[in-house]
């Protein structure tokens, strides 16, 4: 029995250090360094302080102290208010990702066939016109079977007539090609 309380109490430590362990960075009495560098809110250095004098002076000016280097000697820590900068610091991620999204365009790829009806095929090209206004590139491919390969014209039909229904949102920009059993159209957005 003690050994399953010994074994549930490390769980929930671990847990807990777990839980702990974001990627927050130490503030005021969980650092654990006692000779710190001490840069001021405007990046003035204030010199080596020990814990307790650089909490006072947090404490005076109204700021937190925040180890901002720990492999550094001495520690760095900085007077700031810690909740703006942690604000500040997730709105640069969140705009970071956003331009990483911008710049990132896919190429989606859409499948028809020669036989294609015609429902499939309007629900095709309203749905890569969604993707060429989100400056996404588009792949059109058709898949020859059987005895489609002696008439892979009709192919290059359906990929023109596909091209038509979205020329006005895109560029052709490699023409339609056969390659073994398959024909490939890559389209990208209009600028």
């Amino acid at each position: 029995m003690s050994e399953y309380i010994v074994f549930t109490f490390y769980i929930l430590w671990r847990c807990f250090n777990i839980a702990l362990r974001e990627k927050d960075l130490p503030v005021n009495d969980q650092i654990r360094c006692h000779q710190m560098m001490v840069i001021g809110p405007n990046g003035e250095q204030l010199g080596v302080k020990n814990k307790n004098d650089a909490l006072t002076l947090a404490n005076y000016s109204g700021f937190d102290l925040v180890l901002i280097n720990e492999s550094s000697n001495p520690p760095v820590c900085k007077l700031l208010d810690y909740n703006k900068f942690k604000y500040e610091k997730k709105k640069k991620v969140k705009e970071s990702q956003k331009k990483q999204r911008e710049v990132n365009t896919e190429i989606k790829e859409y499948r028809l066939s020669v036989t294609i009806d015609t429902h499939d095929f309007e629900t095709k090209v309203t749905n890569v016109i969604k993707y060429l206004k989100k400056n996404h590139k588009i792949k059109v491919s058709i898949r020859f079977k059987g005895r489609q390969m002696a008439h892979t014209e009709l192919g290059k039909e359906v990929l023109d007539r596909f091209f038509n229904a979205v020329e006005e949102y895109a560029v052709m920009e490699q023409a339609p090609k056969l390659d073994g059993k398959n024909m490939f159209m890559g389209l990208a957005p209009k600028k």
